[in-house]
């Protein structure tokens, strides 16, 4: 597939959601779909999903649109969705037991494997088919594996030592919910997920809705 290099962040972060959008209408037994049937869906502005898909390669015809099972495929080839890729989850709490047992990660070609842990007593048990293992055996099933990609889920505290395990043992893309940044060196994927910031988030949005509702119904009230 041809793409264009220097595809920015944002569109990249947008893909997946063109990804989705072509499933269920693929699902659905559509052929063509446009950038405006699109963007309606998604809450997006036809013209920068044209944007978007521009970075692949030069896709659809105006008047006409996108192919869908032509989208899908070069989609999936770019974002790797074809290729089955396995992973490993550190910290066997509740968050990484509910990664674990999620089957969505399926339809994105990722596999989870085992799960590890420092606590003795989650050691042996097993999540959703998956075995938790000592965190000392994660260079050897990684090596063993081939594993590419780590999920961290441990406390903030033991956050770092845990991404430092696992460069040393060859992960080179990480997927961290720990509330920290941890450091990597270079050459390494880091994706943090701050669950408790995006939490704030809401709240505040939550908390400006209700505002403006008390407002407005103030105001009502005055006329």
């Amino acid at each position: 597939m041809d793409i264009k290099p220097g595809i920015p962040q944002p569109s990249l972060s947008r893909l997946p959601l063109y990804y989705r959008f072509l499933v269920q209408a693929s699902e659905l037994g559509k052929e063509v779909v446009s950038s405006e049937e699109m963007g309606q869906a998604l809450s997006l502005p036809a013209a920068q999903i044209r944007k978007d898909l521009s970075y692949l390669r030069e896709f659809g015809r105006p008047g006409v649109g996108y192919a869908v099972n032509e989208l899908l495929g070069s989609l999936e080839e770019f974002l790797g969705l074809a290729n089955d890729k396995e992973a490993v989850v550190v910290g066997a709490g509740r968050l990484g037991q509910a990664l674990a047992s999620y089957p969505g990660f399926e339809g994105y070609g990722l596999r989870i494997v085992a799960l590890f842990d420092s606590d003795p007593a989650k050691v042996g048990q097993e999540v959703a088919g998956r075995r938790i293992f000592p965190l000392a055996k994660l260079p050897n099933l990684v090596a063993r594996l081939h594993i590419q990609m780590g999920i961290v889920t441990v406390p903030a505290e033991a956050a770092q030592a845990v991404v430092d395990a696992m460069v040393a043992a060859g992960i080179t893309v990480i997927w961290n919910f720990a509330p920290v940044r941890p450091h990597v060196p270079e050459g390494i994927w880091l994706q943090n997920e701050d669950l408790a910031a995006r939490l704030a988030t809401l709240s505040y949005h939550v908390v400006r809705h209700a505002g403006k509702q008390r407002r407005e119904l103030a105001g009502s009230g005055r006329s």
